[in-house]
């Protein structure tokens, strides 16, 4: 496969590019940058820093990827961006470089990342995720395996968002969204169990009603939560969904929603 380049597209002789990548007009790709096979840039996009973007990915108009983290404590350090396989960042999409605290800012693979969304240095999200137009990311937040944020909706740093949880859009997430839950709101609350996402997921049905019963126990009744999470383990051992959503709320540091 060929490789394109525009005329117009500024590309450094050390960058490599993958068989079959597009570069668009006007577009700047650094000296240690690393694209795909089958990747396309769009127009006016800047990829620099040490940055690796996977197979296949569509980066739309204006995207920036790998440009120095906002973070006063930054003292150019080698830090990175990675950038999984089959992902889509639409239009003006901002993605910073880590920091010496973890050394990367991560986006998985199958992402779709809407117009004008703000991944700040050193997130990680998993693969799957969905971030609408104008969700903002600060820093150190963990967005889990097909989780999905409505847009205008900022994330506060080192929050976790849960595995194939539902954030509605406009929200504030100041705290942890838990695995397989819905919330949405100013202030946020927890909705019960995102039954929709996890049917439209494959999730088998009687594994979605061991999440529902964990959640009443959890977040619902009136055991202390070290109760709850303790019947919840003996109820439902060996439920692999389950065990996530207890180990996860266990490890919180900034407080789960309920």
């Amino acid at each position: 496969m060929t490789t394109l380049v525009h005329p117009s597209a500024v590309v450094a002789d050390t960058a490599d590019l993958g068989d079959g990548a597009e570069i668009g007009p006007y577009a700047v790709v650094g000296a240690d940058v690393t694209i795909g096979a089958g990747t396309t840039v769009g127009a006016h996009a800047v990829i620099e820093g040490l940055t690796s973007v996977g197979r296949e990915c569509t980066l739309g108009v204006g995207v920036v990827l790998g440009t120095a983290p906002q973070d006063v404590k930054y003292a150019d350090e080698p830090t990175r961006v990675e950038i999984g396989d089959r992902s889509v960042l639409r239009e003006y999409v901002t993605v910073h470089r880590g920091t010496a605290a973890a050394g990367v800012t991560r986006v998985g693979a199958g992402c779709y990342l809407m117009a004008y969304v703000h991944v700040a240095h050193d997130c990680e999200l998993g693969d799957h995720v969905t971030l609408a137009n104008g969700v903002q990311l600060a820093g150190h937040v963990l967005i889990e395996e097909g989780a999905n944020i409505g847009g205008l909706t900022p994330v506060h740093q080192f929050v976790r968002v849960g595995k194939w949880s539902f954030v509605g859009g406009g929200s504030r997430v100041p705290q942890d969204v838990p695995p397989y839950g819905r919330a949405a709101g100013n202030p946020l609350k927890l909705y019960g169990v995102n039954t929709v996402g996890l049917r439209r997921a494959g999730m088998p049905a009687e594994r979605v009603a061991a999440l529902q019963r964990a959640y009443r126990l959890v977040f619902n009744s009136r055991l202390s939560r070290h109760e709850a999470l303790t019947q919840v383990a003996r109820e439902f051992a060996g439920v692999e969904e389950v065990e996530h959503l207890i180990d996860f709320v266990s490890a919180s540091q900034r407080g789960v929603l309920s």
